[in-house]
């Protein structure tokens, strides 16, 4: 599984429409094959920014960045943040989807 975190730091004036500027690029992303979840969150610790996180089957991701719709969405986003974001992208080896947390078991 490709499991990616990106940060964006989104420019004060669009921080209450980002949801609304990204919606054709986050149902066209849900959409792919592949896709195991696309999630957006903003942080508490810097309101101005959005958090997404996102999955991929192995090998989906390349489709997913060679896609119409991801160039366009960069391009969408692109006039709305304050500087480039910041990522991180990694292979987890075995992994299909979430697991569920061993130290705080709920029945």
């Amino acid at each position: 599984m490709i499991f990616i975190v990106v940060k964006f730091p989104v420019k004060p004036e669009y921080v209450d429409v980002w949801p609304e500027k990204v919606a054709d690029f986050t149902r066209a992303t849900r959409a792919e094959e592949g896709n195991l979840w696309f999630e957006w969150s903003r942080s508490l610790e810097e309101p101005d920014t959005y958090v997404l996180v996102e999955a991929f089957a192995d090998g989906a991701a390349e489709a997913h960045v060679t896609s119409a719709h991801f160039a366009a969405g960069l391009e969408t986003m692109r006039p709305l943040v304050t500087r480039t974001p910041e990522i991180v992208s990694t292979t987890i080896e075995g992994a299909t989807g979430w697991s569920r947390m061993g130290e705080l078991q709920v029945d």
